[in-house]
């Protein structure tokens, strides 16, 4: 087991955390902010360039007037989303609600999590009229305006979320999340084809940078990585973490930013299977992440970097913030970052060995195994061909044998058929002298008989004459 092993992946939970230690993950893209906080600190900074103009009266632009700025400017947004959903600038408030908007908070009340078929129905509903033709509206403004920069339209999204929740004010943040996630997942499955990959961003230059990074370390096994599992298991029983494999390629084939964050949570909960079933020990965050970056080094996820960006962008906040989804995502972009910054000290091993792997001069021992392993088949597939061919010789050998065989018998069995044909004309023969000679006989009895027959007759009549005299 390679669990006793020195670990060279080591992220501790504190790590995890946003720096501005508000308690929620902090994440790599975000240098090591939540989205919130990163989102402010971005905000903050658009501030002072916006501003930079100088003043009538001469002064100096101060922070509060930064603070004043930043915050006009997102009311601003803000309240034009509302007036884009409502039609005013608030929402409407719970004891003015009329009786339909009563009978729409009821039924999404009874909405069951999940249920995003049920959402559609509800929001289809004649009490739902305003609501769709908001979510139409804002659609359609978002498809109109799709050439405007990726990060604007990220905040047109995260805006219309928040606006969307101020509706369900009165209910409980549970139940907010719920009905949030189908409205994350009815939007962005519209918008994917308009926001994915963006012609504004580098993206797609970014994927085929750490899609040639992760191909060029293609050589790295387990073992350096110190993932804590045998190696004899990789290669009797197959490789444990496939499934895990399987579930972040299938990543790029989600729409909503949910499914996406569903399949890293899969690879992740895969990943902590393989690990209890391989090791004896329970699973830590470093054998973790150690093996994330193994799965992710041989899975090599198509459009990873935009998927990732993509589910930061226009994802719920809640979701990459905290929870479950959040840590897993969290681990999963640094396995990125340690990829992308990965060299030989990470992997125990001097510039010149690294830089010799890189090349294709050297090959790790596990690499070796797998060379000799596939000779050892290929020799054996080259004896099993021989024996074949040979097995091949010896059935026409006896295809052949059997075929004169078969003449010999059938040889044999004309010959005994002539014989017993000659010995049938002979009986026949036979039997037919052998009657000729008993009619024969029988002619001269007849012949003896006619004879007597009138001595006989003589004799009577003689005989009669006799008695007529007397």
């Amino acid at each position: 087991m390679w669990a006793n092993k020195q670990r060279s992946i080591r992220v501790s939970q504190e790590e995890l955390l946003c720096k501005n230690a508000c308690g929620y993950y902090g994440n790599p893209v975000w240098q090591g902010f939540c989205s919130k906080c990163w989102r402010e600190r971005a905000r903050t900074a658009e501030a002072p360039r916006q501003d930079a103009r100088p003043s009538h009266d001469g002064t100096p632009p101060t922070f509060s007037k930064f603070e004043e700025k930043k915050n006009i400017e997102k009311g601003r947004r803000i309240n034009t989303m509302r007036r884009l959903f409502w039609g005013t600038s608030s929402p409407p408030k719970p004891q003015e609600t009329s009786e339909s908007q009563k009978k729409l908070l009821k039924a999404f009340q009874s909405l069951e999590p999940g249920d995003f078929t049920g959402f559609l129905k509800i929001l289809r509903s004649s009490p739902s009229q305003r609501l769709q033709s908001r979510c139409t509206a804002f659609l359609n403004t978002m498809e109109a305006y799709h050439d405007l920069p990726v990060q604007k339209q990220s905040d047109l999204v995260q805006d219309f979320y928040q606006s969307f929740a101020d509706y369900f004010i009165s209910f409980p943040e549970a139940q907010v999340t719920h009905i949030m996630e189908h409205v994350e997942k009815l939007v962005m499955t519209r918008l994917h084809k308009w926001v994915f990959c963006h012609d504004s961003c580098d993206d797609e230059q970014k994927d085929l940078a750490l899609q040639r990074r992760i191909r060029s370390l293609n050589w790295i096994t387990p073992q350096m990585l110190s993932v804590p599992f045998p190696d004899t298991n990789t290669s009797a029983t197959g490789d444990p973490f496939l499934p895990a494999i399987t579930a972040i390629i299938e990543m790029d084939a989600k729409r909503a930013p949910q499914d996406k964050l569903a399949c890293v949570s899969k690879c992740s909960q895969q990943v902590f299977e393989a690990l209890s079933v391989s090791n004896d020990e329970p699973a830590n965050a470093d054998d973790f992440l150690s093996s994330l970056v193994y799965v992710v080094l041989k899975a090599n996820p198509p459009r990873l970097h935009s998927n990732m960006q993509y589910v930061i962008r226009f994802g719920l906040p809640h979701s990459l913030m905290a929870g479950e989804s959040g840590y897993y995502f969290t681990n999963l972009s640094c396995a990125v970052a340690f990829i992308e910054k990965l060299d030989g000290p990470k992997l125990n091993l001097s510039a010149e060995e690294f830089e010799g792997y890189m090349l294709g001069q050297r090959a790790p021992s596990a690499l070796n195994r797998r060379q000799q392993v596939a000779s050892e088949a290929k020799q054996l597939l080259e004896e099993l061909t021989d024996r074949q061919e040979r097995l091949d010789q010896g059935v026409s050998a006896l295809g052949a044998q059997l075929q004169r065989w078969v003449q010999a018998v059938t040889s044999e069995l004309d010959d005994a058929g002539a014989q017993f044909g000659h010995f049938q004309k002979e009986i026949a023969a036979q039997a037919a002298i052998s009657q000729s000679a008993s009619l024969s006989t029988q002619d001269e009895s007849l012949q003896e008989d006619d004879e007597e027959q009138p001595a006989l007759v003589l004799d009577t009549l003689h005989e009669g004459s006799t008695d007529t005299d007397c």
